[in-house]
């Protein structure tokens, strides 16, 4: 029996050295200054330790008991803060392409936009992104690349292609009849809305998005008119939430918001002409609103030249200073709000410009910032994994100069970024 009991000893304390030596080496990252996003704290001379993917631990520098030969980046200079999330951005899509122009990108091509739309997203930043609409799943594509190592970009939750009704936004109205085209997202009904659903989970969506109203980027339709009716949002909202499928609407128009949130959306994309009926549903429901509120200023001055449509820039003018107004009202409403920038419209890597729109209409850069980290990660359903730097979370964090909770317009000026504890950009000082 003792021969036994000391056999069982070192064999334990084999194993034990076995995962030992397989175990990552630590890197430890030291920040200056370290946002709680949480709390709005700045925490200043912190320790992030770092092992394999994600955060082990964050400690104060007196303390932390760093080995020496260890790995070290030194951000001492700099203020350290979770990586941002894009909860609504088209990364297949590219700003130089609209209206007819569009119609001559194919489907691969659009895919290989995205891998330098991915890459460019992500060294500014945004280390997570929701993609809500592509052609031909090559957004599907576009993850399972970056998943499988093959492609730099952020993690990504994506829909496919997005529903809508015949002849509505999210079909293709370009081409006249004798083509007899339509956009693949295309249903009408409750239950060809719901074998819609079914066949992009199919092929590969993370969620569902679908077009509650007319847009501003789209031909012959009316941006503020419901299009989907309330049955068949509820057909959409029903199936995707029983396939696990959380589902984004677009949505301007204050009576097709309205619908959306009362079908069960979780959250509401552009929210533009959103009246006060629609912003007490939204908090009543939890409803998340998505409003895209730098992009106006792209459209209406490099619009033409990108070929969008002369109805659809007047549609925009119609509506752009009317949904910051309304972003306003919304905010000091109680709506609970996540960062979303549209990128597609205009350059990406531009997105963080959004913040001080943001911070203009309503925000404090904190409230700005939480839009973007903690809001996005409950939003896409993430919060056990990015949009905070704590113990157990993806090592995903950024780092800027200055302090962005008196100028926001640092996020504009990334100069560090770790996506799973590798380090992907580093242009501060060493």
């Amino acid at each position: 029996m003792r021969r036994l009991l000391a056999l069982s000893a070192l064999l334990l304390l084999l194993a034990a050295g076995a995962v030992q030596a397989q175990e990552p080496e630590a890197t430890y990252i030291l920040a200056g200054r370290l946002l709680d996003v949480r709390s709005g704290r700045l925490l200043e001379n912190q320790v992030i330790v770092i092992r394999g993917e994600r955060i082990e631990q964050i400690v104060p520098v007196a303390s932390a008991g760093i080995p020496h030969g260890a790995t070290v980046i030194d951000l001492t200079q700099a203020t350290v803060l979770p990586g941002l999330i894009d909860a609504h951005d088209h990364l297949t899509g590219d700003h130089r392409f609209h209206g007819y122009r569009s119609l001559g990108v194919s489907v691969p091509r659009a895919a290989l936009y995205g891998a330098t739309n991915a890459r460019r997203t992500l060294l500014t930043g945004f280390t997570s992104v929701r993609d809500v609409g592509a052609d031909g799943y090559a957004d599907v594509a576009l993850r399972d690349a970056i998943n499988e190592g093959e492609i730099l970009g952020p993690r990504l939750l994506v829909s496919g292609p997005a529903l809508g009704i015949t002849g509505g936004h999210c079909d293709e109205n370009l081409l006249p009849a004798e083509y007899n085209h339509r956009a693949q997202g295309v249903a009408d009904g409750p239950w060809a809305a719901r074998a819609k659903v079914r066949e992009v989970v199919k092929y590969g969506a993370d969620l569902v998005k679908f077009c509650a109203t007319g847009g501003v980027l789209s031909k012959g339709d009316d941006v503020g008119v419901q299009q989907y009716t309330l049955e068949e949002m509820q057909a959409i909202v029903e199936e995707a939430h029983k396939l696990g499928r959380r589902v984004a609407a677009h949505a301007h128009g204050a009576e097709g918001i309205k619908t959306a949130i009362l079908a069960g959306v979780d959250s509401v994309e552009h929210a533009s002409l959103i009246d006060d009926e629609g912003i007490r549903l939204a908090r009543a429901r939890g409803t998340f609103l998505v409003m895209d509120i730098y992009n106006d200023d792209f459209i209406l001055s490099k619009g033409a030249e990108m070929g969008m449509l002369p109805e659809s820039l007047e549609k925009e003018r119609q509506i752009g200073q009317l949904q910051r107004d309304n972003f306003r009202r919304a905010w000091q409403g109680g709506a609970r709000m996540a960062f979303g920038s549209d990128g597609g419209v205009y350059p990406h890597g531009d997105n963080a410009r959004q913040f001080a729109y943001m911070v203009k209409y309503g925000m404090t850069p904190l409230e700005a910032i939480q839009a973007a980290t903690i809001n996005a990660a409950e939003l896409l359903g993430w919060s056990d994994r990015v949009g905070a730097l704590e113990p157990g979370k993806f090592a995903d964090l950024i780092a800027v100069e200055g302090n962005p909770l008196t100028d926001v317009t640092a996020l504009e000026r990334v100069r560090f970024v770790m996506k799973g504890g590798a380090a992907i950009r580093h242009d501060l000082p060493r």
